[in-house]
């Protein structure tokens, strides 16, 4: 992935026309971390014509390299971005393979059902207020649930989602989670707080995502926007240079 953009940068400043796009784009003095997501946006591969909107991938990104500089260890190369600004009716998961720059699977997600009926729009990181929580997670270990395999998460966003892992918030399947369900009912099925998926190709998902990969849920929530130390350009741009290009 960073071979990749080594070779557009050389081609880049070569041509004398790198800053300058990519300064347009951002209305500002661009990070070297800024033009790299950029250029990977353009490049990623979309499943079903679709990849998340570039507002998400940015967050996403500038979230995952903050990780990195604070020391979490990331193994697994895969981010899943989860946007609740959409209807629960539309997809609005995208899982990317970092290593291959392409999304491998655009699904239904569930939010939690204090957070609203078609729309999410309340949140919480407080037990049994089945609420869904936003911010980064990372993920942990596969285990069998009464919704069989599921898959635990760590959220890393203190009184954001910090207390995911007690809230039992897990990434697991439902029958809720289904278009014929949506069609009855208006909108997805809710679930207690977690990002439930649907039952197809459940086990390959939850099971390629475990053992710390990166799960973003985004919803621009004042507080959290304000608040989150996971969006910090500098600080993710900082370690980003830091890399052997």
């Amino acid at each position: 992935m960073l071979l990749k953009f080594k070779v557009f940068f050389t081609k880049a400043i070569l041509t004398g026309c790198f800053l300058a796009v990519i300064q347009h784009g951002f209305g500002h003095n661009a990070t070297q971390l800024e033009g790299y997501i950029q250029q990977q946006y353009e490049y990623l591969k979309p499943l079903e014509n679709s990849k998340p909107s570039f507002d998400l991938y940015q967050k996403g990104l500038i979230g995952y390299y903050n990780l990195l500089a604070a020391g979490k260890t990331i193994p697994n190369k895969k981010i899943t971005l989860i946007d609740f600004r959409l209807s629960s009716n539309k997809k609005r998961m995208w899982v990317i393979d970092l290593n291959s720059n392409q999304v491998i699977y655009y699904r239904l997600v569930a939010h939690g059902k204090n957070t609203g009926e078609e729309y999410a729009k309340s949140f919480s990181n407080v037990k049994n207020s089945n609420q869904s929580s936003l911010g980064f997670y990372l993920t942990g270990e596969n285990y069998i649930g009464k919704h069989g395999l599921s898959l635990r998460l760590d959220g890393m966003e203190k009184g954001f989602n910090d207390k995911a892992r007690d809230r039992a918030i897990v990434m697991h399947s439902a029958n809720y989670v289904s278009r014929d369900f949506s069609k009855k009912v208006g909108r997805l099925g809710r679930s207690f707080g977690c990002p439930a998926i649907a039952i197809k190709d459940h086990k390959e998902i939850i099971k390629g995502l475990a053992n710390q990969s990166v799960l973003f849920i985004y919803y621009p929530l004042e507080d959290y926007l304000a608040k989150s130390k996971l969006h910090d350009i500098e600080k993710a741009n900082a370690y980003f240079q830091t890399l052997s290009l």
